[in-house]
């Protein structure tokens, strides 16, 4: 099945390139300073690149949302309200159970539905919910006189921090969930093939 068409791939791609630069950034900011001796990346060159990772991510995501609303792409996002917790719970006991029984997928990838009900939930959550605040509070701190001073006592620029380094943890998860995942196709490099050629190789057991 071609389920991934050019745009896709190209952004899926500079999306896994970007975040990549900014973990590696992030970390290495998060943890030296200006005088430390030791660390991942020079601090300057650190935040030379963030910043740069962090306007590719910015518009690339632009490019994302724009795409899914105006493609088809759009509808594999859409959840089903009234099944949701029922999906959600087979998809959970399937991964956790079924799928070292040999069982079959409750959820095979089609053409009108490429992600399974836990997939759906943990994409909608990183990419339409932790990558926006990600970039929000990523704008406040490049640019902190538009932070607001304080809230409920604290300093906003500290609070804008921190939400800014959890969903850059959050997404790091995510990531190394999301790699995980993608090993459990009918091959352990199908999966990875499909994303470059653009086909899906279907599977009873995926």
């Amino acid at each position: 099945m071609y389920l991934y068409p050019r745009w896709i791939r190209g952004w899926h791609m500079i999306n896994a390139l970007i975040f990549i630069v900014l973990i590696v950034t992030g970390i290495s900011m998060q943890y030296t300073d200006k005088d430390s001796t030791f660390h991942m990346v020079g601090f300057a060159m650190a935040v030379r690149w963030h910043n740069f990772a962090a306007i590719v991510l910015t518009i690339n995501y632009i490019c994302f949302v724009a795409g899914n609303l105006y493609t088809k792409n759009g509808r594999h996002y859409k959840i089903n309200r009234e099944t949701f917790v029922s999906d959600l719970m087979t998809q959970t006991k399937f991964y956790a159970f079924g799928m070292f029984k040999g069982e079959k997928h409750p959820f095979p990838v089609t053409l009108k539905s490429k992600f399974n009900p836990l997939q759906k939930f943990t994409y909608v959550l990183a990419m339409y919910v932790a990558v926006p605040l990600l970039i929000i509070s990523g704008i406040g701190l490049f640019f902190p006189e538009i932070t607001i001073d304080r809230f409920v006592g604290i300093s906003g620029l500290i609070l804008t921090d921190v939400l800014h380094i959890t969903m850059g943890f959050f997404l790091s998860i995510f990531m190394i969930i999301h790699i995980y995942t993608c090993t459990l196709g009918s091959t352990p490099t199908s999966l990875f093939t499909g994303m470059i050629t653009g086909y899906h190789k279907s599977d009873d057991h995926h």
